[in-house]
Protein backbone atom coordinates (compact mmCIF):
# COMPACT_ATOMS: atom_id res chain seq x y z
CA UNK A 1 0.00 0.00 0.00
CA UNK A 2 0.94 3.37 -0.65
CA UNK A 3 0.58 6.90 0.79
CA UNK A 4 0.04 10.30 -0.09
CA UNK A 5 0.13 13.28 2.35
CA UNK A 6 -1.43 15.55 -0.67
CA UNK A 7 -4.51 16.52 1.49
CA UNK A 8 -2.46 17.52 4.88
CA UNK A 9 -0.09 20.07 2.59
CA UNK A 10 -3.12 21.72 1.30
CA UNK A 11 -4.70 21.64 5.21
CA UNK A 12 -1.43 23.54 6.24
CA UNK A 13 -1.43 25.92 2.88
CA UNK A 14 -5.41 27.05 3.82
CA UNK A 15 -4.24 27.26 7.52
CA UNK A 16 -1.23 29.03 6.56
CA UNK A 17 1.37 27.11 8.34
CA UNK A 18 4.60 25.69 7.30
CA UNK A 19 5.89 22.38 7.95
CA UNK A 20 8.00 23.75 11.03
CA UNK A 21 5.08 24.70 12.61
CA UNK A 22 3.44 21.48 12.13
CA UNK A 23 6.18 19.94 13.79
CA UNK A 24 5.80 22.37 16.64
CA UNK A 25 2.28 22.01 17.12
CA UNK A 26 2.17 17.93 16.91
CA UNK A 27 5.25 17.51 18.96
CA UNK A 28 6.40 14.99 16.45
CA UNK A 29 10.23 15.14 15.09
CA UNK A 30 11.43 16.22 12.04
CA UNK A 31 11.94 12.79 10.45
CA UNK A 32 8.46 12.18 11.08
CA UNK A 33 7.98 15.72 8.73
CA UNK A 34 10.07 14.39 6.11
CA UNK A 35 9.24 11.11 5.78
CA UNK A 36 5.66 12.72 5.33
CA UNK A 37 7.00 14.92 2.41
CA UNK A 38 8.26 11.92 0.73
CA UNK A 39 4.96 10.26 0.86
CA UNK A 40 6.88 7.53 3.24
CA UNK A 41 4.60 5.72 5.98
CA UNK A 42 5.08 7.14 9.67
CA UNK A 43 3.19 5.24 12.69
CA UNK A 44 -0.19 5.57 13.89
CA UNK A 45 1.26 7.68 16.65
CA UNK A 46 2.68 10.70 14.84
CA UNK A 47 -0.65 10.26 12.62
CA UNK A 48 -2.89 10.79 15.69
CA UNK A 49 -0.45 13.67 17.30
CA UNK A 50 -0.76 15.17 13.56
CA UNK A 51 -4.94 14.91 13.48
CA UNK A 52 -4.76 16.91 17.30
CA UNK A 53 -2.87 19.73 16.15
CA UNK A 54 -4.56 20.13 12.80
CA UNK A 55 -7.83 19.01 14.39
CA UNK A 56 -8.92 16.85 11.53
CA UNK A 57 -9.75 13.10 10.65
CA UNK A 58 -6.98 11.02 9.23
CA UNK A 59 -8.89 10.95 5.81
CA UNK A 60 -8.38 14.34 5.95
CA UNK A 61 -5.09 14.42 5.50
CA UNK A 62 -3.72 11.14 3.49
CA UNK A 63 -4.69 9.09 0.97
CA UNK A 64 -4.03 5.37 0.91
CA UNK A 65 -4.08 2.78 -2.10
CA UNK A 66 -2.28 0.00 -3.63
CA UNK A 67 0.81 0.53 -5.17
CA UNK A 68 1.87 -1.84 -7.93
CA UNK A 69 3.75 -4.19 -6.22
CA UNK A 70 0.24 -5.13 -5.18
CA UNK A 71 -1.77 -4.61 -7.81
CA UNK A 72 0.58 -6.78 -9.41
CA UNK A 73 0.52 -9.42 -6.82
CA UNK A 74 -3.43 -9.48 -6.75
CA UNK A 75 -3.69 -10.02 -10.51
CA UNK A 76 -1.15 -13.04 -10.13
CA UNK A 77 -3.15 -14.32 -7.39
CA UNK A 78 -6.26 -13.78 -9.54
CA UNK A 79 -4.68 -15.53 -12.49
CA UNK A 80 -3.49 -18.61 -10.85
CA UNK A 81 0.03 -17.39 -10.58
CA UNK A 82 0.40 -16.36 -14.17
CA UNK A 83 1.18 -12.73 -15.19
Amino acid sequence: MAVSYKRLWKLLIDKNMKKKDLQVAAGISWASVTKMSKDEKVSMDVLMKVCNAMKCNIGDMLDIFPDEDSQEQTQSTKNGGVK
